[in-house]
């Protein structure tokens, strides 16, 4: 079934079934007033029903917590970032399957957005929205440049990255400042570190989106992967609710309220 894998909202979808089937069960009128255990089991599994019901709507429906599983948004999101993602944002989806239920909008350029990876469903991934259906994208790999219908989205040279850092080497990493959409926001690019990507050329499809990382050179994003599908997009990404990491917590704790 495309579009389909087992997570833990597939769990949370069929709990909320079984539940919703178990309180009907139990309030039949033929088992009402039955005091058979099998009658009070069904009815003690049914009481569950509307808390699961609760807890899959919101998190279909409305919002859902992310943590910042790798290094691949630096400076802008960190590992140990705990992240709030709209749901609202691109539209209100069908639990499971993801098909879109109500339209409310639509990924633009420069917006951090979440997405089901186009490689493992299962797993969530967050990047930045380069490219929208239409657009012509060219990363030239020598210069480290970007286009976007052939206008350069130009980086200004900040200085050496000194922030945080976990799973790279942060000597040799510079800090610029870019905008992307008309969104201000920093990029890392890493000196001595080239590496060649499959999609470097390419025009974006109706219902797809080219994504990157903000950490350049260590950012496996759109152009490893391809296009990423609309029905992939799970929301925006719009502030930072907590930070853990105990090796800075103090650091880490400033970050909380950051809007993305």
């Amino acid at each position: 079934m495309s579009g389909f894998h087992w997570d833990y909202e597939v769990f949370l979808f069929l709990g909320t079934c079984l539940t919703l089937l178990a309180w009907l069960v139990s309030r039949h009128k033929k088992w009402r007033k039955s005091e058979h255990q099998t009658v009070r089991t069904l009815a003690s599994v049914g009481n569950f029903f509307p808390l699961l019901l609760l807890v899959l709507s919101v998190r279909s429906f409305a919002f859902e917590p992310f943590r910042i599983p790798s290094s691949s948004m630096m400076p802008t999101l960190l590992t140990g970032d705990f992240i709030y993602v709209d749901k609202t944002a691109y539209g209100l989806k069908m639990p499971v399957f993801h098909n879109t239920l109500m339209e409310t909008g639509q990924p633009q350029r420069g917006d951090v957005f979440v997405f089901r990876s186009v490689e493992d469903p299962s797993e969530d991934i967050i990047k930045r929205v380069i490219g929208v259906p239409g657009d012509h994208i060219r990363y030239d790999e020598r210069s480290k440049q970007l286009y976007v219908n052939g206008e350069l989205l130009d980086a200004q040279y900040v200085g050496p990255y000194t922030g945080f850092h976990d799973d790279i080497d942060p000597r040799g990493l510079n800090m610029k400042n870019a905008s992307t959409g008309g969104v201000a926001h920093h990029i890392l690019q890493a000196n001595g570190v080239r590496r060649p990507f499959a999609h470097t050329d390419l025009i974006v499809p109706e219902g797809h989106y080219f994504g990157m990382g903000d950490n350049r050179d260590y950012s496996k994003d759109s152009r490893v992967y391809g296009l990423i599908p609309e029905k992939n997009i799970v929301g925006q990404a719009k502030f930072i609710w907590m930070h853990w990491r105990p090796s800075a917590f103090l650091e880490g704790f400033k970050r909380i309220g950051q809007t993305l």
